[in-house]
């Protein structure tokens, strides 16, 4: 708003009354009192909506002296820096709470309910030598109270290192520069649909390892290969309360790059290796290679008076793995071939009052037909952030399952946002099972003795509402509800339908 503007300029004009037509001068009398002046264009009287001004005079904001005027609700902090001509340093933190209320999710120890509070606690430091060595450090400690079922490894880690890691600039060229990283560290690629750090849980995803990688104009390319860490990368023991030791039996190698010269969009290629050297029932073993390709951006339509008026959206991605499956645990390796695909469109009003947004969204991740024939078409999902996109309720994975989405989001303030979402999950194949958020396999399949031909794995309806206090606040509340369908009620999984409801506040700086 132009109120925000002008208390935070500053100039002479503000002390003389004068009104400038070029600029938006104030001057700060305190803390807790605010003197404005305004503009000479007739849109100055438009903009004094704030209840901190009276009326318009001439085509001005009228000036007053208004107490406790804009006053922040919360002090706005900045992390502590320092900086010297060899030396820069920073240090903050997040702190997060979170109260959650769930009932009959597909979730390990369940169906039930459960109701639990979780905070979240992560402190950061980093210093740099001479804008070429930094290193990097961020501590953990993330709590659950007052469960009913028992807690998931993504649900608590006791004073923990979550990141720490030397990152050293190697060269610099025309166009970029390339860097090395060894350490502990978290991995986001893309729209995190294969790499995230895992935001969402309480505990984040980490890896340890190396990683090199190029920034340029229109170049990003990162190479890596790590290790697991903690229980939300998977395959690791569940250890709240030691020191976590990263997966000595599995390997995650990639490279990842990103194009934006294109006219149009950007472009996103990929080739990620995982390895697991340890059959497990439970979860994707042996050895996949998954190659993927992104392309997405956004197309302004303008009117007349080149203004944009509308924006059209588009994100495009698939990926297909091979490789190896140990999954049968001591029978024979299984030939993968599978993968994935999805498409989104939105459409945004700009200058319709609450910016309206709607949006589609398919998916889908392969499942296997045929059990016996020696091959594994089951999509592994990878490392993804799979709350954005598959149901806040978590109650799925990305692994032989067909997404149809529908949605919308308004913003009634600048600070305030509601999104709905609709979704209709089917199986991809009868023959195969349905995966949960964790991507562990629940039977039985239409094969199996009490198995079911129909695919249909259920609904879920998505409110969530943001409220943005200010650069270190975020409040956001969500309600979910997931009526499921016959691939759940006719077999041995059927439970009354689900619901969660959550809310938490996030503080950082």
């Amino acid at each position: 708003m132009l109120f925000k503007k002008l208390a935070l300029a500053t100039g002479v004009g503000a002390l003389l009354g004068v009104c400038f037509a070029d600029s938006l001068p104030a001057v700060e009398t305190s803390d807790s009192e605010i003197r404005l002046v305004s503009c000479s264009t007739d849109e100055c009287c438009d903009d004094c909506v704030d209840s901190c001004v009276d009326d318009c005079v001439d085509g001005c904001c009228s000036i007053d002296v208004f107490e406790d005027c804009e006053k922040p609700f919360l002090p706005e902090l900045e992390p502590i820096t320092f900086e010297n001509c060899v030396w820069k340093g920073e240090a903050g933190m997040a702190i997060r709470y979170r109260y959650l209320h769930e009932m009959n999710r597909l979730r390990p120890g369940g169906p039930g309910l459960s109701s639990y509070d979780q905070w979240r606690w992560t402190p950061h430091a980093s210093v740099t030598w001479n804008d070429t060595v930094t290193g990097y450090v961020e501590a953990i400690d993330a709590s659950t109270f007052g469960e009913e079922l028992p807690i998931l490894p993504i649900d608590e880690n006791r004073a923990d290192l979550l990141q720490y890691y030397v990152d050293v600039k190697l060269m610099e060229l025309e166009n970029g520069e390339v860097h090395g990283r060894y350490g502990r560290q978290t991995l986001l690629y893309g729209d995190q649909h294969v790499m995230s750090p895992l935001s969402w849980a309480n505990t984040f995803r980490n890896f340890e390892g190396f990683k090199t990688y190029y920034k340029g104009d229109k170049w990003d390319i990162d190479a890596f290969a790590v290790q697991p860490v903690n229980g939300a990368a998977r395959g690791t023991v569940f250890k709240t309360e030691s020191f976590d030791t990263p997966d000595q039996s599995e390997w995650v190698n990639g490279v990842y790059a990103t194009y934006r010269g294109l006219d149009q969009g950007t472009m996103d290629i990929y080739w990620i290796w995982d390895v697991e050297n340890e059959p497990d029932l439970t979860r994707q073993d042996g050895n996949r290679h998954t190659f993927g390709a992104r392309y997405y951006g956004k197309k302004e339509v303008k009117d007349c008076c080149d203004t944009v008026e509308r924006t059209w959206g588009y994100d495009v991605q698939g990926a297909f793995q091979v490789g190896e499956d140990d999954f049968q645990s001591g029978g024979p390796d299984l030939d993968v071939f599978a993968g994935f695909f999805n498409a989104t469109v939105s459409h945004t009003w700009n200058k319709v009052d609450m910016k309206p947004t709607v949006f589609a969204l398919y998916y889908l991740g392969s499942g296997d037909e045929d059990p016996t024939d020696g091959r594994d078409s089951t999509y592994f999902s990878l490392y993804p952030l799979g709350h954005a996109y598959w149901g806040i309720l978590d109650n799925l994975g990305g692994q032989n399952m067909v997404d149809y989405s529908i949605g919308s989001k308004i913003a009634p303030t600048e600070k305030l946002s509601l999104l709905a979402q609709w979704h209709w999950f089917d199986k991809h194949r009868t023959q195969d099972y349905v995966y949960n958020i964790a991507g562990a396999p629940l039977g039985p399949r239409s094969t199996d003795a009490g198995g079911t031909e129909d695919s249909h794995i259920g609904n879920e309806l998505d409110l969530i509402a943001t409220y943005v206090v200010n650069k270190n606040l975020t409040l956001q509340g969500g309600y979910s509800w997931f009526w499921y369908g016959g691939a759940v009620t006719n077999t041995a999984l059927n439970r009354d339908d689900a619901r969660q409801f959550y809310f938490l506040a996030n503080y950082q700086f």
